[in-house]
């Protein structure tokens, strides 16, 4: 789980800063690379929402060796192809692969760790954050070294096939121990439908607890997306050299991984939620404000409450397999979240953006986050105490 976790931001966050290399060698329109740099959260709400579906087709783990596999091609065909609009194709292969598994790993982890929630989310949420920065860090010293682009992007599907390679015994196994089941109902009722045809489906999208979580997950999604985009900018208008704006965002992602370890760790022992939905709201309501006070003398200080702040995305992964009891229910919750919560995070850096061009200060864009914050506060405070998807359908 922590390898698949490693490899759910490689694909992105390795393409950013190979950006211009990549619209020079194909060559890229500005469109196209507009529509490539939206896919990943487009790719999220649409393909994330027909898992359940693909979920009461197949078994979770040989899913998430396909989810590997598609992951592992789109790379290697994207960075083969010569034509923009292909690599824009191969693009979606690879982040619908991406898109599976962030919805599977929460049902994953009840599924084998069900006393341990709070210590394998954090633990693969901890390694999805080193994944994105390694990939961004390191994308273009290994393009340079290998004297291409091409080998820059497509290195990290290797850490893909390992995925799929480790998961491929687990699928099998479960291939056969549905197919002994299957056989076992077949002659206890005397009619050859399998079992897993008689799934049982649960719409979060129809509940209460559903749309709070969307929203929950979408408001701090917005923030975070916004902040990947713009706040290196940010920095730099403060009067930072664009080194050292650029150090001062990668310090919030090297900051966020021992928080990304231990927040589901937290989560998961707490009866209520509550005081880490004011926590992480104060830090991200304290580095607003600081932000606009005094960017460049106390940046560093402001750093760390932004981390601070973003633990709510690995506490928002803890809350989907604590706001279900059963595997079809953190499904349906995981997919109904992340779609509809990526969604409402791909208008964050578009919406920061153009208020930042109009105004041409800090001021509206930050005014922005701070509305996302209360939002996101507000909603987080009322699903922190325990409640349950499946008691909302009754």
């Amino acid at each position: 789980m922590v390898l698949v976790a490693l490899n759910l931001r490689m694909a992105i966050t390795s393409l950013g800063p190979l950006l211009d290399e990549v619209r020079t060698g194909l060559p890229m329109s500005a469109l196209q690379a507009g529509v490539v740099t939206t896919l990943p959260a487009l790719a999220f709400a649409a393909v994330g929402s027909a898992t359940p579906w693909l979920v009461r087709r197949f078994s979770p783990p040989r899913l998430l060796v396909a989810a590997m596999g598609a992951l592992a091609l789109g790379q290697l065909l994207r960075v083969a192809t010569g034509d923009a609009w292909l690599f824009v194709a191969t693009s979606a292969l690879a982040l619908a692969g991406i898109a599976v598994a962030n919805v599977l790993l929460p049902m994953l982890v009840r599924q084998y760790f069900p006393h341990r929630i709070g210590l394998v989310t954090g633990a693969y949420s901890m390694s999805l954050t080193i994944g994105a920065s390694v990939a961004a860090g390191t994308a273009v010293p290994i393009a340079h070294a290998a004297g291409s682009w091409r080998v820059g992007l497509g290195f990290w599907a290797l850490v893909a096939v390992a995925a799929a390679v480790l998961w491929v015994p687990i699928a099998w196994r479960s291939r056969r121990r549905a197919a002994a089941a299957a056989a076992r109902t077949a002659v206890d009722a005397g009619t050859p439908r399998p079992a897993a045809a008689a799934g049982v489906r649960i719409r979060a999208g129809r509940t209460r607890l559903g749309w709070l979580m969307a929203v929950f997950f979408g408001a701090q999604s917005f923030a975070a997306y916004a902040q990947m985009g713009w706040l290196a900018q940010l920095f730099r208008d403060a009067g930072f050299r664009a080194e050292t704006a650029g150090l001062l965002l990668a310090g919030v992602t090297a900051v966020s991984v021992p928080i990304a370890m231990v927040m589901p760790t937290l989560a998961g022992r707490m009866t209520s939620l509550r005081p880490l939905v004011l926590g992480t709201a104060l830090a991200s309501g304290l580095s607003y404000a600081g932000l606009l006070w005094s960017p460049y003398d106390l940046a560093l200080v402001w750093m760390v409450l932004l981390a601070l702040g973003q633990g709510t995305f690995p506490m928002a992964l803890a809350m989907i397999g604590l706001r279900a009891r059963t595997g079809a229910g953190i499904v349906s919750l995981s997919a109904f979240t992340q779609s509809v919560g990526y969604l409402i995070a791909a208008v964050g850096p578009l919406s920061v953006g153009l208020l930042y061009g109009r105004t041409g200060d800090w001021v509206a864009p930050v005014g922005l986050l701070v509305v996302a914050l209360l939002v996101q506060t507000g909603v987080g405070w009322s699903i922190a105490r325990p409640r349950w998807i499946e008691d909302e359908l009754r």
